[in-house]
């Protein structure tokens, strides 16, 4: 009931109308719906953010979820407390933390000075799908490295003696025991960064807005509640949907793989 009554409010509201003050005022109008379709930039950015900030926070986390799992040895505890280190501070100090790093007196400045013209990386995607991976990496590496740790060496030992290459033996036994793994923190990336809006405001400097900052416009500044509320259950629609197409395709990719290994 936590979980159903606010969303029911939600979609009561998206049907509503926007009050003289803001706010909301009951009505069962589809305009909110309606300007959506018009405007659909938002999400269409905040989908490919997401995709491409969960794609590259796989490609780093899972090199280093194996490197802790299997070759850590006894530095393991320490490399995993100083991976979680960082994040005993505020989501938001970190960020900031970035601006600085990539601002006039950090990286942009030195490549400036280095290529003899202006290079401006804030303001730019690369430096939110930068924040991004540096912020949300762990909810990819732990779920990774519990998975992986539970990888038997003797199973790649067995491969190679068996003749397999490298690649073969990474895809019939590596990654087959890691799908759970990167399935669970794809979901554990992807949720909360179609909803962003922190890194965008700062590291984008407020030219790139996604979906997340809209809705904080909506409901914040212009308290257009019924219309923050429509793009809200379209979001949430877009979530599920697309959580639900990546856990599909990937356990069926997962059980054709099983099927050809016997």
């Amino acid at each position: 009931m936590l979980l159903v009554i606010p969303l029911a409010i939600v979609v009561v509201y998206s049907f509503g109308v926007r009050g003289t003050d803001g706010g909301y005022t009951p009505a069962f109008v589809l305009d909110n719906y309606d300007r959506l379709l018009s405007r659909p930039d938002p999400f269409i950015l905040s989908l490919e953010i997401a995709i491409s900030g969960t794609i590259l926070c796989v490609l780093v986390g899972f090199p280093l979820a194996y490197f802790l799992a299997t070759r850590a040895g006894k530095r393991k505890t320490l490399l995993l407390v100083l991976l979680v280190i960082p994040f005993w501070t505020s989501f938001l100090v970190r960020t900031i933390a970035w601006l600085i790093i990539l601002g006039p007196a950090g990286l942009d400045g030195f490549l400036t000075n280095l290529l003899g013209r202006d290079v401006s990386i804030l303001g730019s995607p690369w430096a939110i799908l930068l924040g991004i991976v540096y912020n949300y990496l762990p909810l990819m590496v732990f779920p990774l490295y519990v998975t992986l740790e539970r990888l038997d060496p003797t199973l790649l030992e067995a491969s190679k003696d068996l003749g397999a290459a490298r690649w073969a033996t990474f895809r019939q036994i590596t990654l087959p025991i890691a799908a759970p793994g990167v399935i669970t923190g794809s979901i554990l990336v992807f949720i909360p960064l179609m909803g962003e809006y922190v890194i965008p405001s700062i590291l984008g400097l407020g030219k790139i807005f996604l979906i997340g900052n809209v809705l904080q416009l909506d409901f914040l500044a212009s308290r257009n509640w019924p219309a923050g509320s429509a793009k809200a259950v379209v979001l949430i629609a877009i979530m599920l949907i697309s959580v639900t197409f990546y856990v599909w395709t990937t356990t069926r990719g997962r059980a054709g793989r099983d099927v050809s290994v016997l």
